[in-house]
């Protein structure tokens, strides 16, 4: 429609269906690109945030699994114990055979060689116990090893000795330590003195299969048996 105002300009032409331009399309595709920029970082942050909790998890339960484990092998190898107990099943066995013998309240020595506590929990793993003998199963390089804790008076001897069927049941001295103390004096001052002292024994033998091992000591009566784990024997397969 063309109009012409008072004054006498020229006149000018009025569109009265005209429209706001569209957006260019170029800031709608920036639009976009940034919605779906924020939306994957959001994902990926929050997968990460997963990742680090279920590895914390994780990580938590294998600590309290593995010290489990340790309590429950420190207990059966050097724990003492005072009352009948079934024997356990270690969650991880060892590879190798092992043995490791304590003293204990049910324990009666003989004069000579030393018994060792069927209550204080053995730990005895393809090997086997039987009147103060540690009978081996299978053939191999062993370390055997043995501590006592005594009394001194005159002299102690301590073995570790092996009775083996292939050499005619002979008894083999594997082991052996000697403590000679000088004689007390019979003044009424240290007529009463002695001197508790520990003999440790140990090294490596080839064993064969029914080979038996027991300490022997020069008078049982001189060993002390104040804990249970200060007088120990055992062996494990090297």
């Amino acid at each position: 429609m063309f109009s012409k105002t008072s004054l006498g300009r020229p006149p000018y032409l009025v569109d009265t269906q005209a429209t706001m331009p569209p957006l260019p399309p170029r800031m709608k595709q920036r639009g976009q690109q940034s919605n779906f920029g924020q939306t994957l970082l959001f994902v990926l942050m929050s997968l990460a945030l997963s990742c680090i909790v279920i590895e914390a998890c994780f990580i938590y339960r294998l600590y309290q699994s593995e010290a489990k484990h340790e309590m429950s092998f420190s207990k059966q190898v050097g724990g003492e114990v005072t009352t009948p107990t079934k024997t356990s099943v270690h969650d991880v066995l060892p590879s190798k055979p092992v043995a490791h013998l304590t003293d204990g309240q049910d324990v009666v020595h003989g004069k000579h060689i030393l018994s060792w506590s069927r209550i204080a929990d053995p730990l005895l793993y393809e090997m086997s116990y039987r009147e103060g003998n540690l009978i081996i199963h299978q053939e191999g390089y062993y370390y055997i090893y043995s501590k006592v804790f005594y009394l001194e008076k005159d002299s102690f001897y301590h073995y570790v000795m092996r009775h083996t069927e292939r050499m005619a049941g002979a008894n083999i001295t594997l082991l052996l330590a000697r403590k000679y103390s000088p004689r007390l004096c019979s003044t009424k001052s240290n007529s009463h003195a002695a001197t508790r002292s520990n003999s440790y024994l140990a090294g490596v033998f080839h064993l064969l299969q029914n080979d038996s091992l027991y300490v022997n000591v020069s008078d049982s009566s001189h060993v002390l048996r104040h804990k249970s784990m200060e007088n120990f024997f055992g062996a494990f397969m090297i």
